[in-house]
């Protein structure tokens, strides 16, 4: 399928109900400028579909929605795409509401009923727990997730869900790529589609190809009820916020090197890399054949 040549006329072709996607896109602009970024962000996530398999037998959907643009972005994506008959996948949001103060109960529940979107809300306090938890002046993120991750694990298999699936972009992949390489003394980065310990869910990361920058700008267009985080994203100083200052450093002194970057992990020689349980490195001896790196 050539996405890249077929997206612009899918995208004025729609052949299944259009109610949800008309209430999602009755405010959105209608410039030129929006319409190229709305395109580019579909091509990007229909791209990581078809790189990822992430159609293959899957039937039921649980969206994780945080309530930041990112969440957002990826709902309305992928209901547009539901729209236009190119996502034949029920879908079903879902917001983790983790007990922190003054979180806005009324914004997300308020929101997915206006635009008719299928949707839970959970309530857990893990907010309590990670705060007794985490020492004075540590980052909370690695608990916190830990903690949303499992509960919405169990949410997608009580809702009879093949896959749990959130709203991680191209920036995200490359921060924690950069954390592991830096602070962790591995190479390693989020998926785009995992399996998870119990093998009865995927996880699946349909914003992989997308920059953080057009999801901004896409939110920003749509005027998404963005609700802030205000236990991580209190903190300063965190590893993540470094690696996102490096990187943001890096593209704007080499334009382009972040697609670069997020091109090199799907293009991996283990042979020139220095694991000997990726590439038979004992096995290589000058007057015979040399192992693939395969």
């Amino acid at each position: 399928m050539n996405i890249a040549a077929n997206i612009a006329d899918e995208l004025e072709t729609p052949n299944a109900d259009g109610a949800i996607a008309h209430a999602l896109f009755a405010d959105a602009p209608n410039s030129v400028s929006f319409n190229k970024l709305r395109k580019r962000l579909l091509r990007n996530v229909r791209q990581a579909f078809d790189d990822f398999a992430m159609l293959k037998g899957q039937k039921r959907w649980l969206i994780g929605l945080s309530g930041g643009k990112d969440s957002y972005g990826l709902l309305a994506l992928l209901l547009e795409l539901q729209w236009r008959g190119l996502l034949p996948v029920e879908l079903i949001a879902c917001n983790l509401d983790q007990g922190q103060p003054n979180f806005p109960k009324h914004i997300l529940p308020e929101y997915l009923t206006k635009v008719g979107v299928k949707h839970r809300i959970e309530y857990r306090d893990t907010y309590s727990i990670v705060k007794e938890k985490v020492p004075e002046g540590a980052t909370y993120c690695s608990l916190c997730s830990r903690l949303r991750r499992g509960n919405l694990y169990r949410i997608a298999r009580e809702e009879g869900c093949d896959a749990l699936v959130l709203g991680h972009h191209r920036e995200d992949i490359l921060e924690t790529f950069f954390m592991n390489f830096f602070h962790g003394g591995r190479l390693a980065s989020m998926p785009a589609k995992l399996l998870n310990d119990e093998g009865n869910l995927m996880v699946l990361r349909p914003l992989a190809y997308c920059a953080e920058d057009d999801m901004a700008k896409f939110a920003a267009a749509m005027q998404f009820p963005i609700i802030p985080c205000d236990l991580c994203g209190s903190q300063d100083g965190l590893q993540r916020n470094a690696m996102k200052d490096m990187l943001a450093d890096i593209e704007r002194r080499m334009p382009g090197r972040k697609d670069t970057m997020l091109r090199a992990l799907s293009h991996v020689n283990p042979s020139h890399l220095l694991d000997p349980k990726l590439f038979d490195f004992a096995g290589l001896m000058a007057g015979e054949t040399a192992p693939t790196s395969e």
